[in-house]
């Protein structure tokens, strides 16, 4: 276990990062993207906060100046982040997406894998091609090792990519919370925490309206969370989603999720589970300095990459500014 941190000796690191919250893309900002008169005057309200020049009618572009940012702010971090095991929290959701996306390349011969991966993650994009590519995983982390094998294996048996992705997933939410418990943290223990009893309500909402049952749910429902799958899975069949969700922060979203299993909005249900997730990110707004001024500011930035991604993307596709302000999320600042 990594020696626990002092709130002191996040001094440095908290002012710097207090500091460069009013480049995070506001509430405001966002307006100003959704209301100017084109896609690329809207590209120039993130050039205003740091982001680099790209083609405003370009996803690749897009995709690859979010990339860049999310470099960039790891790079940032791990210069100044005292125990830098919390920054790989947040990187190890990239190792798994690259994974993913290499493995299912590897078994069906698929081209154009290369624009899917993130240079953002504990291991490179590179290394991880290579890895998958030689069948030799002894460059990742033991868990990723663990995971890339079992998921090779499960494919290769079943020709079916999304047992795979289950076990990927699973995996994928065990390492961060074992991870964010190894840095002592608390607060971004109840971060993740918060983040998988999210997935697993997107999970269980998601599984009943494709009308599928108790198998489905206990594949795609993952450990971790303050809620048990088997709960959830119980709520879920028996139509109680509402009641076992109604003291927590994802009480609304529970609602919304009960609607669109009906057939209600599947957008606001899952914009509903995001901003829950925002909210436990938001309670360090308070805190002067400590390791909760990274955590935060990590949740503040992934929840801006996302922002800008319906932004740009609905701008780029002709879409209605009423129609992109339904998809975001809440704001962190």
């Amino acid at each position: 276990m990594a020696k626990k941190m002092k709130d002191t000796d996040y001094l440095f690191i908290s002012t710097y990062l207090h500091s460069r919250e009013r480049d995070l893309l506001t509430a405001a900002r966002m307006e100003r993207m959704i209301d100017a008169p084109t896609a690329a005057e809207a590209a120039k309200v993130l050039s205003e906060i740091g982001y680099g020049e790209f083609d405003a009618s370009s996803q690749r572009e897009l995709g690859a100046v979010l990339a860049q940012e999310q470099e960039k702010l790891f790079q940032d971090l791990y210069r100044f982040v005292p125990d830098k095991a919390v920054v790989d929290v947040f990187k190890v959701k990239y190792d798994y997406h690259n994974l993913k996306a290499l493995i299912k390349a590897r078994a069906t011969g698929a081209d154009g894998y290369d624009r899917l991966l993130l240079d953002a993650g504990r291991v490179s994009a590179e290394e991880m091609r290579r890895a998958v590519w030689e069948g030799d995983y002894g460059v990742l982390p033991p868990a990723l090792r663990q995971a890339a094998g079992e998921a090779v294996e499960v494919l290769s048996a079943s020709g079916d990519p999304q047992l795979a992705d289950f076990l990927l997933d699973r995996a994928y939410y065990a390492e961060m919370l074992s991870a964010a418990r190894d840095t002592g943290s608390g607060f971004l223990v109840s971060y993740v925490q918060a983040t998988i009893d999210s997935a697993n309500l997107r999970s269980a909402v998601r599984t009943l309206r494709m009308k599928k049952g108790a198998d489905m749910l206990r594949r795609v429902l993952v450990e971790g969370g303050t809620i048990r799958p088997d709960s959830i899975q119980a709520a879920a069949l028996g139509g109680n989603l509402e009641d076992l969700y109604r003291s927590g922060n994802l009480r609304q979203a529970a609602e919304l999720g009960t609607a669109a299993v009906n057939g209600g909005s599947l957008t606001a249900f899952e914009k509903a589970c995001d901003d829950a997730v925002t909210a436990v990110a938001a309670r360090a707004k308070s805190v002067p300095f400590g390791v909760e001024a990274v955590i935060s500011y990590l949740a503040a930035k992934e929840i801006e990459f996302t922002a800008v991604r319906i932004i740009m993307s609905g701008r780029m596709a002709g879409i209605s500014g009423d129609t992109i302000r339904e998809r975001l999320r809440e704001a962190y600042v």
